[in-house]
């Protein structure tokens, strides 16, 4: 039973938060279920927290950026995490030109380092996952699409595809793209 080993707790929440970011929910799930598995007070080694695991200083920084009152102690708050780490994940992927594994790599190893790994030849997107030099970064990358692959089905969003997610390949920025954005931690 898929949806037995894809729940979706908080859908409401997380519905709502996807929507007001303009974010797929089954994306967002995918990363949820590989960052926290639904715990909402989760604290990581590094000292990400939360649903979204969000790092305290990208908390601070996002919650500026989008004019959200913010205090250090609300980072376990469900509502207050998934604002936050949604809204990150739309300037992720809005810097990375709407490509997800790209936008799914800055989420875990910070924005600067997938923006190194694209520099060079065009890959096709899977074997660019692989040259990925951390090996936490590569297996979450695939284990957040994968998931998402899944969500996307228990929800009804439709049978997207892996292919799809990955996207036609993945290289230096395109000559007319926007410039990176350089604030993002």
């Amino acid at each position: 039973d898929v949806a037995q080993r894809f729940p979706t707790p908080l859908r409401q929440e997380v519905q709502a938060k996807t929507r007001l970011a303009g974010l797929e929910t089954a994306y967002v799930y995918g990363l949820i279920r590989q960052e926290s598995r639904f715990v909402t007070d989760a604290r990581s080694v590094v000292g990400a927290s939360g649903l979204m695991q969000v790092m305290p200083a990208t908390a601070r920084w996002t919650a500026r950026k989008i004019g959200l009152d913010y205090r250090p102690s609300m980072i376990d708050d469900a509502e207050v995490n998934l604002r936050l780490g949604t809204a990150y994940l739309q300037l992720l992927l809005d810097d990375f030109e709407g490509v997800q594994p790209l936008a799914i790599a800055g989420y875990n190893a910070g924005p600067g380092r997938p923006r190194r790994w694209r520099e060079g030849a065009e890959l096709e997107t899977a074997i660019w996952i692989e040259t990925i030099p951390f090996n936490e970064t590569r297996d979450y990358v695939k284990k957040v699409l994968t998931n998402a692959v899944h969500y996307a089905h228990v929800l009804g969003e439709g049978g997207t595809s892996l292919k799809v997610r990955l996207g036609p390949g993945i290289g230096p920025r395109r000559a007319g793209a926007p410039a990176s954005n350089r604030d993002l931690p």
